[in-house]
């Protein structure tokens, strides 16, 4: 009897551990807004870790690109805000995603203008609170949020 109760019970165990793993694989699909207002329409988004998250950016505004560029870009834990942001507003050539700065940018999108948008997909970080804003320069100050990994 002890025996089959093991087998039972590691049984259950393993269901339920499947049954995590494929939560835990099941894309989730967000939508975020930027606006000629320089902000961002969510201060935070929740996925859980490891998840496949697609995210859609929409610029909701009527102007260009040059003048109202909009972007998501996800930072790593510990990033310097202020700093990357700073970095950022040199890198026009790159739609101001700097390449000295790759190893801090988790995910990011393509810059986009007014009526436009751009989907960026990726695998959600470890649990914890991550930093997304918008590279486009001086942008940063107001457009920025945070990704709750749980």
């Amino acid at each position: 009897m002890t025996k089959f109760r093991l087998f039972f019970a590691a049984t259950i165990l393993a269901f339920v551990g499947l049954i995590s793993t494929a939560q835990a694989q099941k894309q989730v699909e967000l939508t975020l807004e930027g606006t000629d207002a320089m902000q961002f329409t969510k201060k935070e988004l929740k996925v859980k870790a490891g998840q496949s998250v697609k995210l859609t950016l929409k610029h909701t505004g009527k102007l260009a690109k040059a003048a109202m560029g909009h972007n998501f870009v996800l930072l790593a834990q510990g990033t310097d805000v202020a700093s990357f942001g700073q970095k950022a507003a040199q890198a026009r050539d790159t739609e101001y995603i700097p390449k000295s700065e790759a190893s801090k940018i988790l995910a990011h999108t393509k810059l986009i203008g007014g009526g436009e948008s751009t989907t960026v997909e990726f695998k959600a970080p470890k649990k914890g609170t991550y930093t997304y804003i918008c590279s486009f320069p001086g942008h940063y100050a107001l457009m920025q949020g945070k990704l709750i990994v749980e």
